[in-house]
This record gives C-alpha cells, sequence and structure tokens, in this order.
C-alpha cells in the first residue's frame, strides 16, 4: 500500500432470505476475501445478517435471536484479523427494535449504530418493524460466546456452526440461556470470556485507527443518505474522512445513476471517502429487485463501482481512498469548519453533539489472497501496478499520468472549450477596461503562442471586434534560433486566422546589444540566450504602446513552476492568458481546435495540427540544417512527468516520495483487471504516456523540486492572467511562497 492510502471494500454477499447462519458464512467468506486483497474496512449492506426483505418476520423472535447470534460468530471469527467491518442486523434495544450496523474487528465489537432516517413511502415500510434513531448515546452490554463452549456441527468446512471457517461460530438457539439477549443482565459474570459491557450504540460514534489518526470513519444507513439532512454531514464536521453506508436499495429506471450521483455529490461536500454497499443477490423479488451495486468515491469521483445486476454470486468492490489527501483539502477549505472548532456558529448550524471515539488497530495485513469464487471488481478503474509489484503492493484505483487531461474524448473537448471560454473572456474584459485597440501577441510556431493567438481571436470577436481589420496584431521575430518549420508555421497560422502577421528580424538587434555590453556572438552562454528573450519583449511592448494595445503573454503553467522563462524577458506581459494552463493541456487545446476547424476551415486545422507535432523548444540556439537543435524536455525533463509532479505536490500537498512512488505506477504502464490475483500487464504506453524507470522519475523529480523552490522570485512578478484550474501559481490568488524558500527538506524526503 503507498503511503497515506488506506484500501476499503464495499461487498455484496450471497445471502438467503431470513437465513441468518448461511447469511453468516457467505459475509465471514466475502470479509476474508476483501481483507485478503489488502481492504482494511469492509461494508457489507444493510440487514445483511438477515436479508432486508423479511418484513414481518422482523417481529419474530426467532429471527432476530438467530441474527444476534449470528453476529455473535462473526465477531468471535474475527480474532486475529486487522480488517474492520461493518455490518447490518435487526437489534432490540429496551424493549425497541433498531435497523442497526454492527461494527466489529479483531475479535472486539465496537458499536452499533442505529438508522436514522425511516422510509415509509412507496415500496419501503420501516416504520412497521423500526424504531428511528434517538439523539445521544447510550451503552449495551454483549456476549460473544466462546468457539470452545460451541456444539459442534457437521454444516460445512471448519467448526463453525454455520459452516465458516475455522474459529467462526454461530450459537445456535437452543444453546444460550433466557439471558443471553438481555441488555440489562446484572448477573452476567464480566470476565467471562466474550463478555463485551458498554458497547455504544447511537449514531453519534467516530471509528479512529490508533495507528493512523487521520483514518477515522464514521457510519450511516441507507435512507440516511437521501434524507435532506444527512447523518453524514455532522459526522464530517465532527471529523469523519470515510463514511461507510449499508443500503439496501432496490433498483428503479434511472436509479443507479441518481444512486451514483448521489454518493459523489455527499464525498465532494464533505471532503470525504464514501464507501456504499448495496444489497443484491439473495434478497426476496416478490416485490422489488436488488441489483447489488455497490460504489466508492472521493471527493467528488467515483473512484470504483461494479456494474448493477453484473454478479450471479455477490461481488466486492474494492478501492484505495486517499486519507491524507482527504485531510489535506480540508485543512486547505477553511469553509469546512469542525463542529468542534470556535468559529462554528450561525444561523442553521447543526446543533453541537458529543460524539464517542472508538479505537481500532490496523497493522500490516498478511492476507493470503485466497480465491472463493466471488466477482472481485474495482468497476471501470484499472489496477495499476509495479513491475515488480504484488497483488498488496498494487494500487485499485486509477493513477492518471496526465492528471490535468480527461480522459474521456467528450469530456476533454468540453474541457479545452471551457478553457477557451475562460481566457478570452479575461482577456476580453481587460481589453475593455484598459480601452486597448488591439491585443499584440508574439507569434512563434510553437504551442504556447498559438495558444494565446487563439484566445486573442476569441477575445477580440467576443467585444464585437474582428481580427483582420487590427483588433489583433501578431509578431514573428525571427532570431539565431528560429527553425523552417516554427517560421511556416507561424505564417501559415496567421494566414488562415486572417490575423495580420508582421516579421521583425532580431538578429542585428541582438548582436548589437550583445557587442554593447563586450559580450561575443559567439559565446552561447545564459546572456546569449536571454537576451533574445528581452529582445523580443522589448519589441513587443513597444509595438503595443504604438497600436495602443497591450501585450498578450503566451507562458504557461508548467514553464511559471519549472522557472522556464527569461526573466523580465518572455516571463513579461501586460495579461498572461496561458498562466493557469499546464503544457500537457496546451497540446490538447490546440488539437481540439485543429479538430473542430477540420471541415469548416481545413487550412487552419492542418495549421494547427503540425504546430501540435512540433517539439518543444525555446529556439535560443541556432538550428542544424534547418531544423530545431535545442529540445526542452532534453534540458529539463518531459512536461507530461512534472506536469505531474506539479499536480500532485499543489493540488494534494502529498510528500516527494509518495508522489514518486505513484509516479512508479502511472507511468509504468497499466495493467489490465482480469484477475486482482494475477494482473496481466498491457505495455508501458497508457493514454498516450511515456514509459519511465523509478531513477529516470527520481532524477527529474529532483530536477523539479530544485528548480520550482529556485525560481519562485518569477512567480512572485508574474502579470495578472485568468485562473483556470484548481492548480495555479499566481501570486495574488492561490499561491503564496516566499521566494527564498528552500528545498533541503522536500529533496530529503525522496532519500528517507
Amino acid at each position: 500500500m503507498i503511503e497515506g492510502f488506506v484500501r476499503v471494500a464495499a461487498v455484496t454477499p450471497e445471502i438467503r432470505v431470513a437465513d441468518c447462519s448461511y447469511n453468516a458464512k457467505r459475509i465471514e467468506e466475502a470479509v476474508r476475501a476483501a481483507a485478503d486483497k489488502g481492504a482494511r474496512i469492509v461494508v457489507l449492506p444493510e440487514l445483511s445478517i438477515t436479508g432486508y426483505t423479511c418484513g414481518d418476520l422482523f417481529l419474530q423472535d426467532t429471527l432476530l435471536e438467530s441474527a444476534r447470534s449470528a453476529l455473535a460468530g462473526l465477531v468471535r471469527g474475527s480474532g486475529g484479523r486487522e480488517e474492520v467491518v461493518v455490518v447490518g442486523l435487526p437489534f432490540v434495544h429496551k424493549g425497541k427494535l433498531y435497523n442497526t450496523a454492527a461494527v466489529y474487528s479483531d475479535g472486539e465489537l465496537l458499536a452499533f449504530i442505529p438508522k436514522t432516517h425511516l422510509p415509509n413511502y412507496g415500496e419501503f415500510y420501516e416504520q412497521r418493524h423500526f424504531t428511528p434513531a434517538f439523539s445521544g448515546l447510550e451503552y449495551v452490554d454483549f456476549l460473544v460466546a466462546s468457539v470452545d463452549d460451541a456444539p459442534e456441527e457437521d454444516s460445512g468446512r471448519g467448526r463453525g456452526g454455520f459452516g465458516g471457517p475455522d474459529g467462526v461460530a454461530v450459537i445456535p438457539i437452543n444453546y444460550v440461556d433466557d439471558n443471553f439477549f438481555d441488555d440489562d443482565d446484572d448477573d452476567m459474570d464480566d470476565d467471562e470470556e466474550g463478555y463485551f459491557e458498554d458497547i455504544p450504540f447511537g449514531t453519534d460514534i467516530l471509528f479512529k485507527c490508533e495507528d493512523e489518526p487521520e483514518l477515522t470513519f464514521a457510519v450511516e444507513i441507507c435512507e440516511d443518505l437521501w434524507a435532506p439532512s444527512p447523518p453524514s454531514v455532522r459526522h464530517a464536521l465532527n471529523g469523519a474522512l470515510i463514511i461507510a453506508n449499508l443500503s439496501a436499495g432496490n433498483e428503479a429506471i434511472g436509479k443507479a445513476s441518481y444512486r451514483r450521483l448521489l454518493t459523489r455529490g455527499q464525498s465532494g461536500r464533505l471532503i470525504c471517502g464514501y464507501i456504499y454497499a448495496n444489497a443484491g443477490i439473495g434478497e426476496s423479488t416478490q416485490d422489488m429487485v436488488f441489483s447489488g451495486h455497490c460504489i466508492v468515491a472521493e471527493n467528488g469521483e467515483v473512484i470504483a463501482e461494479n456494474t448493477p445486476f453484473g454478479s450471479s454470486r455477490g461481488g466486492i468492490v474494492l478501492s484505495d481512498i486517499d486519507v491524507r489527501g482527504l485531510a489535506r483539502d480540508r485543512r486547505y477549505n477553511n469553509s469546512f469548519v469542525s463542529e468542534s472548532a470556535p468559529a462554528y456558529a450561525g444561523p442553521g448550524s447543526p446543533s453541537k453533539r458529543e460524539y464517542e471515539e472508538v479505537l481500532f488497530s490496523q497493522p500490516e495485513s498478511s492476507g493470503d489472497g485466497a480465491d472463493i469464487g466471488m466477482a472481485v471488481s474495482t468497476g471501470k478503474v484499472i489496477l495499476f501496478a509495479k513491475p515488480d509489484a504484488n497483488k498488496k503492493d498494487m494500487l485499485y484505483r486509477r493513477v492518471d499520468p496526465h492528471p490535468f487531461v480527461p480522459r474521456d474524448e467528450a469530456e476533454c473537448a468540453e474541457r479545452c472549450e471551457e478553457i477557451l471560454s475562460m481566457q478570452s473572456s479575461g482577456l476580453a474584459k481587460r481589453l475593455v477596461h484598459t480601452g486597448a485597440k488591439t491585443s499584440v501577441v508574439g507569434v512563434s510556431g510553437g504551442l504556447d503562442s498559438t495558444l494565446a493567438l487563439l484566445v486573442a481571436v476569441r477575445a477580440a470577436r467576443r467585444i464585437g471586434n474582428e481580427p483582420d481589420a487590427g483588433a489583433v496584431r501578431a509578431v514573428t521575430m525571427p532570431g539565431f534560433g528560429t527553425s523552417d518549420q516554427t517560421k511556416s508555421n507561424a505564417k501559415r497560422l496567421c494566414d488562415a486566422l486572417g490575423v495580420p502577421l508582421e516579421e521583425i528580424d532580431i538578429t542585428e538587434q541582438v548582436k548589437a546589444h550583445l557587442k554593447s555590453i563586450g559580450h561575443s556572438d559567439d559565446e552561447r552562454d545564459i546572456t546569449y540566450e536571454n537576451s533574445q528573450a528581452r529582445v523580443r519583449t522589448l519589441v513587443l511592448m513597444d509595438i503595443a504602446n504604438r497600436e495602443g494595445g497591450i501585450v498578450v503573454g503566451t507562458g504557461d503553467l508548467s514553464e511559471l513552476a519549472l522557472g522556464w522563462a527569461t526573466y523580465n524577458g518572455d516571463h513579461m506581459s501586460m495579461y498572461g492568458v496561458n498562466a493557469g494552463v499546464p503544457k500537457s493541456l496546451v497540446r490538447h487545446i490546440i488539437k481540439y481546435a485543429a479538430d473542430a476547424e477540420a471541415e469548416s476551415h481545413p487550412d487552419l486545422s492542418a495549421a494547427l495540427d503540425d504546430v501540435v507535432a512540433t517539439p518543444v523548444s525555446p529556439e535560443l540556439l541556432p538550428p542544424e540544417d534547418g531544423d530545431i537543435s535545442q529540445r526542452t524536455e532534453d534540458i529539463i525533463g518531459p512536461y507530461e512527468l512534472h506536469d505531474f509532479f506539479l499536480y500532485h505536490m499543489l493540488r494534494w500537498g502529498r510528500r516527494p516520495r509518495v508522489i514518486l512512488e505513484l509516479a512508479g505506477i502511472a507511468f509504468a504502464g497499466a495493467a489490465a483487471a482480469e484477475s486482482p490475483d494475477e494482473p496481466a500487464r498491457e505495455s508501458h504506453s497508457y493514454h498516450g504516456a511515456g514509459s519511465y524507470t523509478n531513477d529516470e522519475i527520481k532524477m527529474w523529480l529532483e530536477v523539479f523540486l530544485k528548480r520550482f523552490f529556485a525560481n519562485q522570485f518569477k512567480r512572485s512578478a508574474l502579470p495578472d492572467g485568468p485562473k483556470i484550474g484548481s492548480v495555479t501559481l499566481s501570486p495574488r490568488a492561490d499561491w503564496r511562497m516566499p521566494s527564498d524558500a528552500v528545498a533541503d527538506e522536500w529533496l530529503n524526503d525522496l532519500v528517507e
């Protein structure tokens, strides 16, 4: 497992209605199968010990006592195991029947959580049988009888009364005495093995890991999520980073998509992980059907789910929730205020309630990965693994090598259009506000300047001007390093857009400048390179003054992160439209524009495609035989790696060693999810991503960290530009960092 992540499972066991012994066996098998895949929190459906569809059988003592005995066996059977299990059953307390979740681990019964919102409409009639949860906490006593005391039964493998694995026993009803189910029995010996007293009973309970305090979860049940005021809101405000939901939601047309929307939205609102385990195979189909649709969501995204009705034997949905990332996001978002914080007050605030903290331990698992024939699924999520990984090292969630770029083509196109609209809207506002007559864009024929030109054309049209009437002025400034390819790109692009192109060769001007400061133009050092960038900026600024316009900056987010810009050269402009767009996304936006113009403007489309195919280069050194000689990624490293580092460092605040491990997974290729035990490895190319060894990734990560820290002084003097995504480096908006901060602690983290 990767540091900061916890593996969870939403499990739908195969059951029989009202057959608690059979169900307990199936539950135990499913729990062990999930735990053997590394699951630390295992959530089962609502009333899974009895089945949700028992109807008036819930009023029968036989069923209630069988359910309690089944839970006793499950708790006893969990001894010596580390996973925390959340299972549903009917439970009698003070003469009332509650629809509850029982939480247990390592032979210990931790708590009971009753359901708050009982549906009593349509096909649901829970209030006929159950009492809703009360406010506050009470405590119950519970006996888990010893296996050694249970009679032998020839009911399957092992010694268990329901034929479960060794060490698991369901105590037959005729074995217990009349006081076995009495919560208030004062005659019981407190020292008796398996007797638990003062078990918390109520909704206001947090389960906290002793070994990882940030791993804290709470429980709600089915309808609780669908209600206007879910208990999970209160749980999250009191510290729960994960919500477990035991559900028995039947299927109806459109309900699966709505369920997905609910879990996704709740995980986003609460900045939490959400485990939704739904009833399925074996529930009565007298009036309803149950699909076993299980979902794991995190911070507004579904990270794993199965296909409704996808298995005939039940199934397990596994995923890894980023607990550290969630904790960081809550710290960052000051609108998310804990109920325990002094600032938590105001109209509409939930009333302050005291929570019970129940501790559990999570040492490293030693599961054997036994196959019980259940469908183990990560839904739409592909399993990723390092080349030398075993099943415990696998990450049961997507690690996208291009986190800024949506994988789905339609979603990517929508994202690109949205970004172009944001950029052009921001520039249009600046043009109107300043009274500028034109946008001046330095066009090199590369990616960034092409995107800036496209934005300038859109901005002009947005305020009712046309680029061919002087609303946009393109300037190309060939110098020592300009190649035939980029020069041709610039001309073809402007011709296709109808933008006037002015060509100003800066070669002699740069030579004169170098001579004036006593620098030979044969000395190809940083002075030689940066003087060209500063002369180009000088030319653009003066043209903007001449034409009554503003200079539109072309530098992108990735270049700002790495400091790959000449200070007061291409680093400076009057409005930087690309400042919030990473390099990996710039290429996609231009490709999107090319595809959109393919039929109506084929010349423009072809010119844009050529720009996309052009290597990234500052073109400050002379070309070789007319071709680009200076390739940026050969100097500072692949932009796809740097964008990956940037995203995980800024968006999630991850430690470098965790970023390194995630990158090792993301750029090692995809593993097909045909079998979680023996994942078939595919090629090292995934989503157009390159393949890199861990040593290569570590080397470029060190470069990234050093450059990121060393170049904050450039970011501190950035011109205005629009925020585009959740990762941005504007010193006036999302990123405030001292220019003299050092990278030592981050670099040392890679060595530890």
